[in-house]
Order: structure tokens, then sequence, then C-alpha cells
């Protein structure tokens, strides 16, 4: 393995003797120039991994040798050494990419210290992380057979994205096979957790049940409702818990995160029922009965996403809240999402402003629709880069950074998350059966039982019955449901792409999250 290569730039080179022989004792090759002008031509004609840069020297300044190297190799880290503290020397050294920043007098160890920070970080990190996540996972383990409820399982998942994502920065590829292999139980083991429990949540009034999408405003929205306060509810369809994580950083440049949760989406995992249930807040089988004109079941023509603000403002009034002054904006395409953005400030003037934002929902079908899509989204990892990309430059973060100076509130969910399928599974069903590939409903259906959360009767699981004799089914884990006709087709075209409505962690226990300004 070859050695880094150091250049350290100082005009009093001789004096760092015993440090340039440290550093070199620590296997480090080091160059050494006495003035700016040497240094930039040594940079353009030599390989160097790292820069250390005397401030103040003769001839042009550590600052002016800094632009010069920026310019012919923007790529080298360069970290600046100086005897000068004032704030305005640190601001501009820092606008100007260094890498870190030295008070003179440094000891070796100091430096040395900056050279591991900036050079070998990848590879500290990436042993930490291993050990780290080596220790993790027999306590994982342990709370995967120890009988979890609700909330340790949202606990479990939280901590599996955790290690997902700090494994992924770490790059650790045989940790991540391990890591995989553990969610796919985690997975499997929760799937027998709602099939044991998902009917008692929905049906039992006095047993213990978490907060779901038709509990959601009630519990985790409206009692943040105050008078001279807006309260902006976004809510974000089909993000999952992990790419909240992704583009959290860019949320907390504006807003101070005052509460990370979650709750558990109803069954479906899909966006007719899961939503609807959020804004009306009720069970799909109770708004059928409420509103028989405007519920549409999938096998019915119409849009089925129609009627969310009437659900909406209805709601409010039968939880006392009708002279609340509020605003509902769906957002489904880029002209949508700008005419948002010059609209934010009157938003101010009202109490609650829902915002509901299309995008991840779009990418996830738009993925399994456009083959450039499946290579840029070809797994977790750049789902998530795509999401945190699309936030940074969308109308919605532009929207949302113009009242981040006012006295707001924010709530930030969504309606389900999607799963990454990998095996199909089949099914048999009449011409009446639903096409969806994570759950279906219709009459006969013939399936093998171990693959799929079954409700003979749909109102076990708080849903209309679509037709006489009509029972739901919802895929386990990573299964996707396919007819007998054309199989392999179907199987090769969906293997691998993101879908929703079954019984996963990552459908079904997604975050909300409350933030106020800063």
């Amino acid at each position: 393995m070859n050695p880094v290569k150091i250049l350290w730039v100082d005009d009093e080179i001789e004096s760092l003797t015993s440090q340039v022989m440290f550093l070199e004792n620590k296997g480090y090759e080091v160059s050494t120039k006495t003035n700016g002008f040497d240094a930039v031509e040594y940079v353009k004609d030599n390989i160097v991994d790292l820069v250390l840069l005397d401030e103040s020297m003769p001839g042009i300044s550590g600052l002016q040798t800094l632009q010069q190297i920026k310019a012919i190799k923007n790529n080298v880290p360069v970290v600046l050494v100086t005897k000068n503290e004032a704030e305005n020397l640190m601001d501009e050294a820092i606008g100007s990419q260094i890498s870190d920043y030295l008070i003179k007098p440094v000891n070796p160890n100091q430096v040395l210290l900056s050279l591991k920070k900036i050079i070998d970080n990848k590879r500290l990190v990436a042993e930490k992380t291993t050990s780290a996540y080596q220790q993790e996972f027999n306590s994982l383990f342990a709370a995967l057979n120890s009988n979890p409820g609700y909330a340790e399982w949202m606990d479990i998942y939280k901590k599996l994205i955790y290690w997902e994502l700090e494994i992924q920065r770490s790059n650790v590829t045989e940790m991540q096979d391990v890591l995989s292999a553990q969610k796919q139980e985690a997975n499997s083991e929760f799937f027998k957790f709602i099939s044991k429990n998902y009917s008692s949540w929905i049906n039992s009034k006095s047993e213990p049940a978490p907060v779901m999408s038709h509990t959601l405003l009630k519990y985790k929205v409206l009692p943040h409702l105050e008078k001279g306060t807006p309260l902006f509810f976004v809510l974000i369809d089909n993000l999952r818990f992990d790419q909240w994580k992704t583009i959290q950083p860019i949320f907390s440049e504006s807003f101070r995160i005052l509460e990370e949760d979650s709750f558990y989406s109803i069954l479906p995992t899909a966006t007719q029922y899961s939503r609807n249930a959020i804004f009306a807040g009720a069970l799909p089988v109770d708004i059928e009965k409420q509103f028989p004109n405007q519920w549409k079941n999938d096998d019915e023509e119409g849009g089925k996403n129609l009627h969310e603000e009437e659900f909406l403002r209805d709601y409010l009034k039968r939880m006392g809240k009708a002279d609340v002054k509020v605003s509902y904006t769906k957002i489904t395409n880029n002209h949508d999402g700008q005419k948002l953005v010059d609209n934010m400030h009157n938003l101010l003037q009202n109490d609650f402003n829902v915002i509901v934002y299309n995008f991840v929902d779009m990418l996830s079908h738009a993925r399994t629709e456009m083959e450039v899509l499946k290579e840029l989204a070809g797994d977790e990892t750049s789902y998530r880069s795509i999401t945190a990309s699309w936030f940074e430059h969308s109308p919605l973060h532009q929207a949302l950074k113009k009242v981040a100076d006012k006295n707001i509130q924010l709530i930030v969910a969504t309606d389900h998350g999607s799963t990454r399928v990998k095996n199909a599974v089949k099914v048999i069903g009449d011409k009446q059966t639903t096409a969806n590939l994570r759950y279906k409903h219709g009459r006969n259906l013939n399936y093998e039982p171990k693959d799929v959360l079954a409700f003979k009767n749909p109102k076990d699981a708080g849903l209309p019955v679509p037709n006489v004799n009509s029972s739901y089914i919802f895929a386990k884990s990573d299964l996707f449901l396919c007819y007998p006709n054309n199989y392999n087709h179907f199987v090769n075209y969906f293997r691998n792409t993101f879908q929703h409505g079954g019984v996963s962690l990552e459908e079904m226990i997604i975050p909300v999250i409350r933030m106020s300004s800063k």
C-alpha cells in the first residue's frame, strides 16, 4: 500500500523538522516547501493527498495559495495552520473549503489527529461501525425474540434504520449483508405480530392500540393547534422512515425538530385507504357509510382521493373545531408546487394549513414504468438518494423556507411507506379480483395461506365489503402477488420494484415529525 503523501508549506519549515520526522515515523511521506509559489508548482506536477498550509508567508498568503491549489486540484484537502485567531479569517478560510484549521503552536499529535480525521476517516468509521453493529446485533436479535409490542416494534425498526444508514455511510459491504438478513428476519416476525394483533386494534375500544392512520390527526396533529401560531401539516405521500432520515438534515437547516415519532399505517398501506382515513379520522368501512357517494372501492371507476378536503372539514367539525381557519393544498406537479411557493405568505393568515405532496409516490410508480429510473433507483440506497435530491431542489422545500423565519409549527408525516419486492407468489381469483401487487380483494381467492394475511370478512380489518363474499389478502415481507397468466413476464417486470399495500415494517411504521421555526 502506497504511503499517504503530505505537502507541508511553511516559511519556517526548518523549525518543524521534528514534527516532519514524527509524521514520517508514522508512515506518512512528507514533502516541504517554504512559500506559496513553490507549493502551487509542486501540486501541479506531483501527487498530493493533503496539504498543511501556513497562513502567513511572504510572497503570497496562505489563503491566496489555497485558492490557487483548489483551482488546480479542487479535491485535495487543505489544513490551514495559523497564529491568527481572528473570526473573519476563520470565516474566509472555511468559505474557501479548507478541511481543517489548526492554531499555532501545534504539537505533533494535533497534526496527526487532523490527518487521521481527514485521510483515515472512512477506514476508522468503517471499523468502528462494524464493531458497534456487531455488539448491537445480539441485542436486536434478543429484542425480536422477546414478544415485542407495537411500541417496541417501532423502536426495533428505528434501530434497524439507524444501522442501515450507518453501514451505508461506512460502506462496509459484509455488514450490509448481515443487516439485510436481520431486517428480513425482523419483517418475518413483524408479519406474525400484525397477523395476531391487527384486528383487535381495529375493532376493540378497550385494547391498547398504536396511533394509526385514522387517529393520527386526533393524537399527533390537532393537539398542537394554537390561535396565533399557524400550524402547517405537510403530508409527503409514500415516505418511508429511512427516506425521512435522509431529508432530515435539510429540514434541520431551517427548523428545530421537537419530536421525531412514528405511527402505523392501516391496511392496505395504499393511498386511497390510508390517506382518506387520515383526513376523515375514520376507518374506510366508516367512511363508506358516512360518504357513500364519495368513497370508491378499487374496482370502481373514478378518482379514489378526490374528497380529502371534504373529509377533513367534516372531521374538524366533529372534533369541535369548526371555527378553525383551514386551507387544503394538494400538489401533483411542479406547476402547482410553484404556485404554493408564491402563496406561502398568504397561508400564514390561517390557523391550520394542510399540504399534500405527491412526489415520492409518483417516483415509486415511475420507477416501475421507466427503465432509466430502475437504473437510478435500483436499491434502497439510491432510492433514498433520489428522494433527498428531489426534496432539496423541490418547490416544497422552497415554500417551507419562505416561512421558516416566522412563528409557525410544522408537522411532517406520510400516509404509508413502500417495500422493495423480491419474491413472487401465485394468486388465483375471478375477473373482479383487483390487480394490486401487495394486496388483493375479490371472491374465490386461491392463495398459499403462509404468504398472506387474509381477512375473510373485510369488516374485521375496518374495510368495506366491495362485493358479496369479498375477502382481502395482504402480502407479507418482500412478496408480491401475481396471477398464473403470463406469470414469468410479470415476475421479471416487477421484481425489485418498490410497491405498497402489504404488511412490512417499511410500509406500516412511518414517520410523523413535529418541528418549530428556529
